[in-house]
């Protein structure tokens, strides 16, 4: 499938800052599946845009943008060539072994609760792993509602697994939480996913995770709906929670009044669509 994505945030301000400086995690990488035709970023301030590399292999850019500015927009536009792997992330920069996804995070601590209801998940899975996280991801995806209204960025696993809903990034982080109760390796995904219903229009990227199965390799799964990756999925960041992934993190110096606002749209390429 050739996706096209546009990405924009934007902040405005009642008082205008002096300066701003972001990190940007917003550019997806080549591995098997996924190729990247075309990519760019644009910032509405003239500032140098740097390129570096994260410790987890993540493109990342970073800027600081000197003030007085009412306004700050940081627009993201690119196609990229995407191909149904199975579920299967090969290819893939990979800068640590997969023990290290066993760690626990502020976000991804399970609690008691989750504990309980990956052990419940693993019943019956005869030691298959594929298997359980299977069992995991069918399971969060009927007892956990998909709900942007009662969480927010700082929601841990634990959190939105008592609300029972939350948004992509809570429920990818209590099947990252389950699967690492158990011993498995998981880690969170940052990007996009095009939906079949043809709604196209998005308020924010989408998130999903990836789990180490022995002599298979890494497979992504997306509890949010029910599903492995599939071409329908344009990978971007991993991290072991969302701050690890996050697409725009950032700090202001002076100012007030801060309103964000973000614009995502995820297509079809015309050309794919003409085809």
């Amino acid at each position: 499938m050739r996706i096209h994505i546009s990405h924009a945030t934007t902040y405005t301000y009642d008082t205008p800052p002096s300066g701003v400086t972001q990190l940007l995690r917003l550019t997806p990488r080549d591995h098997e599946g996924q190729h990247v035709l075309s990519w760019r970023i644009d910032l509405s301030e003239d500032c140098l845009l740097h390129q570096h590399e994260d410790a987890f292999g993540n493109i990342i850019h970073s800027f600081t943008a000197e003030g007085p500015f009412d306004r700050l927009s940081v627009e993201v536009d690119g196609e990229v060539d995407t191909q149904d792997t199975g579920g299967l992330v090969k290819g893939a920069v990979e800068c640590f072994p997969p023990q290290l996804f066993l760690r626990e995070t502020s976000l991804t601590q399970p609690d008691s609760a989750i504990v309980d209801f990956a052990k419940t998940a693993q019943a019956g899975t005869n030691g298959d792993n594929l298997a359980l996280l299977h069992a995991l991801l069918a399971a969060l995806n009927r007892q956990i509602a998909f709900d942007t209204d009662p969480t927010h960025t700082a929601t841990t696993a634990a959190q939105a697994f008592a609300l029972r809903r939350g948004v992509c990034q809570d429920i990818t982080h209590i099947f990252v939480a389950a699967a690492r109760s158990l011993g498995i390796p998981a880690r969170y995904v940052g990007g996009h996913f095009h939906r079949a219903d043809g709604v196209t229009s998005q308020e924010a990227g989408h998130a999903w995770a990836e789990a180490y199965v022995e002599n298979l390799g890494w497979v992504g799964f997306d509890p949010t709906n029910g599903i492995c990756i599939t071409d329908a999925h344009v990978r971007v960041a991993v991290g072991l929670d969302y701050l690890g992934a996050s697409p725009v993190r950032g700090t202001r110096y002076g100012g007030s009044g801060e309103t964000l606002s973000v614009a995502v749209r995820v297509a079809q390429a015309r050309q794919q669509i003409q085809n």
